[in-house]
């Protein structure tokens, strides 16, 4: 039969052998399936994030053969659009009060974090989200929203903060939005011990991983449902589950060691600062 077929004895045992069961692609698509069907969240998960999932997990696999099946299985996403030739030259006052130049990184928690306000449109009025994001791991630590983008909106947000954590000797970067720059709100950090960094004027990329996290809220919320025709009290309640259910404690975070979420990279670092203290 082997010469017949002009196949290796041990070739054509090996066939037998692995009749019936599933290829390394199907396992593959399946596990990657489970992972997709834990929450419609993770269906927005890149080729990346989708390796650290699946490594989490235990299974471990190239990124050539997870981009083939993802490809296969209809979620490979176009790549987004990156803006060019934004970034103007800045003043040298401008320079001195932007204090993290594009460092977005942080030793620990709560020494470095960034703000900003956008906009969502509801049925009934325009919503404003204001977070706050903590560098040490990407977590947002504080968001308010509100229906109007006065000081105000920015104030409570920090305020909401303080009630949780001392926040004497850390950096805040934002944009140099009028609420930023209004003596109520620099006087609220002065008195809090908070450092305050601005950005440049039409300077993009200096609050970056801010505008990051806009960037991925809107494409795997804001932009999945109709928020144009629904109510301000429901979408701000939808925003507020993704953020502090999904984002913070389930979604794989790419700049973390491992992917770990936010929360749980959060976690990991502050028993092994407690074992070694």
């Amino acid at each position: 039969m082997c010469s017949i077929l002009e196949v290796s004895e041990s070739g054509y045992y090996r066939y037998l052998k692995n009749q019936g069961k599933a290829s390394s692609d199907a396992v593959l698509s399946a596990k990657i399936t489970e992972i997709v069907s834990e929450t419609p969240y993770n269906r927005n998960y890149g080729v990346p994030r989708m390796q650290m999932a699946l490594e989490q997990r235990g299974t471990r696999c190239g990124i050539r053969k997870i981009s083939r099946v993802m490809k296969v299985m209809g979620l490979i996403h176009p790549a987004r659009r990156r803006p060019k030739g934004l970034t103007k030259v800045t003043t040298e006052i401008e320079e001195k009060e932007n204090l993290i130049k594009q460092d977005f990184t942080a030793s620990e928690p709560g020494k470095k974090l960034l703000t900003d306000i956008t906009q969502v449109q509801c049925a009934d009025g325009k919503l404003y989200v204001s977070p706050i994001l903590d560098c040490f791991d990407g977590k947002i630590v504080a968001m308010k929203i509100r229906d109007n983008m006065k000081k105000d909106l920015c104030i409570d947000t920090v305020t909401d903060l303080q009630r949780r954590e001392n926040l004497r000797g850390a950096i805040l970067h934002s944009d140099r939005g009028s609420q930023y720059t209004s003596y109520e709100f620099r006087n609220k950090l002065l008195i809090s011990g908070i450092t305050q960094s601005l950005s440049g004027v039409d300077h993009c990329y200096d609050n970056a991983r801010m505008e990051s996290f806009f960037a991925t809220l809107k494409k795997e919320l804001i932009y999945k449902i109709p928020v144009h025709k629904m109510k301000m009290v429901d979408v701000t309640t939808m925003i507020f589950r993704y953020v502090f259910a999904y984002y913070n404690r389930e979604r794989v975070y790419t700049a973390n060691p491992g992917g770990l979420p936010p929360d749980e990279y959060r976690e990991k670092y502050l028993r092994t600062k407690a074992v070694a203290a």
